[in-house]
Formats: structure tokens, C-alpha cells, sequence
């Protein structure tokens, strides 16, 4: 009986082909990129001063073990954070803010945005997605802000200017930032963002 001859498999071109898929997924492979939380930290001081803050104008928000989150000892939904912290931001205490219009003026509240401060504490226990939503709220608050009054008076959002003025690309454009950087640092100041942290505790 003839013996039957087996085909072979020409395997001479897989290299080039492994070599190709290889440089396929390296070009549409998108590799995320971590991003933490923007503040600019002060610098370490010995014994730094303490500025004197009436009560009424801080804001206590804590994060317990359980991921509860109180704001004045009473216990919310993060949902309702951001619109809690713009009311305080924004509650024109002392009646002298010209640009609070929807400040509920309640004399146990903030007087001035100038003066409040959102204090944020952390239990030690507490999840990292959490401690991250809780920033998200209070940050957003101070967003709406300043957007609401940079659309006042610039018909711009202050995020988008705030973009151009920080974005390398437009600093070529002759006097846009000289333009741009008095109004950035005006709604800064109208709405600082005076957000203090505490260090973690342990089982509150």
C-alpha cells in the first residue's frame, strides 16, 4: 500500500503576523492613567498661626466607619451634600453680600462666603470610594458657585475660563491671559475655596 504523503503547514509567516497583532493592540490599547484629587497643600509650619473663625461659619462634615455621612451631628444623604454646602457657602448671614441672591441669611449659618469653612473629617475605616464622593459633592458646590457668577457677569462658565487661563496652548494668544487673569482671580476670591481636612480617626 502507497504510503500517503501529510501536507505541511506553511508556518513561516506567523512571526510576521504575531508581530502585527502585536502592534495592533499596542496602538488601540488604551492604558489608564490614576488621577488624584488637585489642592494645593500649604507649606509646614512649626506652630502655624490660627486664625479666628466664629462657629456658625464653619461647616462640619463627618465620614463615619460605616460611611455615614453627617453634616452638623445630623445624619444625610450624599446627595443632598452639594445643595447643603451651597446653602451654607452662600447663606449671607451678616446680610452684606451683594452677589448671595438666594441666601437664606439664617443667623445660625455662614455670614459671608469669604469667611465659611466646609471642615471634613474622615474615620479611618472609611472606603476610599466614599471619602472620593464626598470631595466630588463639596467641590461641585464650590463649581456651581462660581459658575452661576461667572455666567453673571463674563457669559461664561468659570470652569471653561478657568481652563483657558491655565491651558498652555492659550498663552500664546496675545493678552488672553493678561484679559482672563483679573476675572479668574475675582471669582476666586468671591468664593474661596476654604475646604479643610482633618487627619483620619479612628472609630466615630
Amino acid at each position: 500500500m502507497a504510503k500517503r504523503d501529510v501536507p505541511e503547514v506553511n508556518a513561516g509567516s506567523m512571526a510576521d503576523i504575531a508581530f502585527l497583532l502585536l502592534i495592533f493592540f499596542l496602538v488601540t490599547t488604551t492604558i489608564g492613567v490614576d488621577q488624584g484629587i488637585n489642592r494645593l497643600l500649604p507649606r509646614y509650619e512649626e506652630n502655624p498661626p490660627v486664625p479666628p473663625i466664629n462657629k456658625r461659619n464653619i461647616l462640619p462634615v463627618l465620614v463615619n466607619k460605616d460611611n455615614q455621612l453627617l453634616v452638623n451631628e445630623k445624619v444625610i444623604n450624599i446627595k443632598e451634600l452639594r445643595q447643603t454646602a451651597i446653602d451654607f457657602l452662600e447663606n449671607n448671614g451678616e446680610g452684606n453680600c451683594n452677589y448671595c441672591f438666594t441666601g437664606k441669611k439664617d443667623p445660625s449659618s455662614s455670614d459671608h462666603p469669604d469667611k465659611a469653612v466646609i471642615s471634613l473629617s474622615n474615620d479611618g475605616l472609611t472606603t476610599y470610594g466614599m471619602y472620593i464622593a464626598v470631595q466630588n459633592e463639596l467641590v461641585a458646590a464650590y463649581t456651581f458657585l462660581r459658575d452661576r457668577e461667572c455666567k453673571r457677569r463674563y457669559n461664561m462658565s468659570f470652569s471653561e475660563m478657568e481652563y483657558i487661563y491655565n491651558d498652555p496652548a492659550s498663552k500664546a494668544t496675545e493678552g488672553l491671559i493678561e484679559d482672563l487673569e483679573p476675572k479668574v482671580k475675582l471669582i476666586q476670591e468671591m468664593f474661596p475655596m476654604r475646604l479643610s481636612e482633618a487627619e483620619p480617626k479612628k472609630n466615630f
